[in-house]
């Protein structure tokens, strides 16, 4: 484990969004969605793609609000431009389990 700095940390856009819209990616290497992801006026809409399909359906992504880092380049993903990092970790079958927050708060706001 590498150490990183207080500052670091700070430098660091963790903010809450929600999913306002998924689309399934086909020309993903591994099966994904498009995310279309709502981080209130100050940031925006910005989309992302995420390996979470064996997990969530689309249905079930609708409207839920997620943690994502928000201040990456944009990433080129097949034909796609991913604006932002989606963040979850590997359950014991290494599929994705998305980071939320336990109760609804603003659209954008920073991890604290």
């Amino acid at each position: 484990m590498q150490l990183i700095t207080w500052k670091q940390f700070e430098d660091v856009e963790l903010r809450v969004g929600t999913i306002v819209e998924v689309i399934d990616f086909p020309e993903a290497r591994k099966p994904a969605y498009k995310l279309k992801i709502d981080f209130g006026p100050e940031i925006g809409i910005r989309w992302s793609s995420a390996q979470i399909t064996v997990l969530y359906t689309k249905e079930a992504l609708q409207n839920r609000q997620i943690v994502a880092v928000v201040n990456f380049p944009e990433k080129q993903i097949a034909n796609f431009k991913s604006q932002c990092l989606v963040t979850g970790f590997a359950d014991a079958d290494g599929n994705i389990v998305l980071t939320a927050v336990e109760r609804p708060v603003p659209n954008g706001t920073k991890i604290a």
